[in-house]
């Protein structure tokens, strides 16, 4: 029953929201009904500090169940070992990968932040630039892509303890075997932070980086549509360091709900149409930037191979932030994004952030793709022209309506 209704008004909002706007940001996605709901259970009440097996409460006979489903089933969905299912973010994930296989102080080599990678890379107010001495690697001026010989070279250097290969808005595939090449020649630990490609990997979309990783962290609510937390995945030695890492060392009880969210959201993963699925996301992703770039856009890198793109709107006159907000007007949501070697502050930024990920799931498909891509560019090419915008936000809100979130609706605070 509900009685809150200033708290259940906002929710219901958003979830209007999200169903007559098109969600780009290339973070986001909408999780099944199912995931959803197990989120609104009765598991929300236990306590389970501990793993299965080994909890610090009693009365965990059931959610050491879904614990022990979860794990199975995330093994299984990417061949991997061990994993730990308890993180409540990707970088609490992080933190623990961290934590396992290097010490305080120790040197990291990660991408930079300024050419796509992640706060919890080496951010000087994250943990991760807090306790870690970071050094960082980029994409060439030119092509816009990671140079190996780069890589190698600072690694040669620096010697780092962790080479970590992942990114929060990089949109070509990984060599994560030339890492781990390189990992191995300076004695390195290779750590892959695979949050964003995470769903792409298990479709079978992008290689995977179990076979190279000594340790392999994602998210579960990027590609891989499903509840907000994330994992660890890595061979038994190095997943017990992560387990007393994470707890007790970063986190208390976990979120069994949520775990109970992850274990169905594995499942459906594991379903044969998800790699389906995966494989419409590259191909959207594709056809989107190609038809932006027709339209005069640059795309960074000149393209993508995974679910984001990066659009560099300087040209326009325009500012990331400028264009997020005007796509936000036409009810289209994305973000503002650095590009490389952007001569912008963060929060104006050069770029926007576009994803393929959440409109996939709501079943648009390539043609589709190409008249969202034309909606962007007419709104971008003419900024302060309200008739444009009135058209746009009219050919959105019917592709929204052609393609529901959740066409029997969510059981809810009944």
């Amino acid at each position: 029953m509900r009685t809150d209704d200033q708290t259940w008004a906002a929710i219901d909002a958003e979830t209007e929201r999200q169903e007559r706007q098109l969600e780009l940001i290339a973070s986001e996605n909408h999780a099944s009904a199912e995931v959803i709901a197990a989120m609104g259970t009765a598991l929300t009440n236990k306590y389970a500090e501990g793993y299965p097996g080994r909890r610090y409460y009693g009365g965990c006979e059931h959610v050491d169940t879904v614990e022990d489903l979860a794990r199975d089933r995330v093994t299984e969905l990417f061949g991997a070992e061990r994993a730990n299912v308890q993180p409540h973010s990707g970088t609490q994930a992080n933190m623990a990968a961290f934590m396992a296989i290097c010490d305080p102080g120790a040197t990291v080599l990660a991408m930079s932040l300024d050419h796509g990678g992640h706060l919890s890379h080496g951010h000087p107010k994250n943990f991760s630039g807090v306790f870690y001495d970071f050094h960082h690697y980029g994409v060439t001026e030119g092509e816009e892509v990671i140079d190996m010989d780069e890589v190698r070279d600072k690694a040669l250097a620096l010697r780092p303890a962790v080479l970590i290969a992942g990114a929060s808005a990089y949109s070509r595939t990984l060599d994560f075997e030339a890492f781990s090449s390189i990992a191995k020649e300076v004695g390195a630990k290779l750590m892959v932070d695979m949050a964003h490609i995470a769903g792409l990997v298990a479709g079978k979309a992008h290689p995977s980086p179990i076979p190279y990783a000594d340790v392999t962290t994602f998210t579960t609510h990027k590609t891989l549509r499903g509840p907000r937390g994330g994992a660890v995945l890595a061979e038994i030695d190095v997943i017990k360091k992560v387990n007393s890492a994470l707890f007790p060392g970063g986190q208390g009880g976990p979120l069994m709900h949520v775990i109970a969210a992850k274990a169905i959201a594995f499942r459906e993963a594991l379903a044969p149409e998800f790699e389906a699925y995966a494989a419409r996301v590259v191909q959207n992703a594709g056809a989107m930037a190609a038809r932006l770039q027709e339209r005069g856009l640059r795309i960074v890198s000149g393209g993508t191979d995974n679910h984001v793109m990066l659009v560099d709107v300087d040209a326009k006159g325009l500012s990331g932030r400028d264009a997020e907000d005007l796509l936000h007007s036409v009810e289209i949501t994305c973000n503002k994004n650095l590009i490389p070697y952007d001569k912008r502050p963060p929060m104006e930024a050069s770029g926007v952030r576009l994803g393929s990920a959440a409109i996939t799931t709501r079943g648009l498909g390539v043609d589709d793709c190409v008249t969202l891509a034309d909606c962007i560019a007419d709104v971008l090419e003419a900024p302060t022209d309200e008739s444009v915008a009135a058209r746009v936000r009219g050919a959105i809100g019917e592709l929204a309506k052609s393609y529901p979130i959740y066409p029997e609706g969510l059981a809810t605070g009944a």
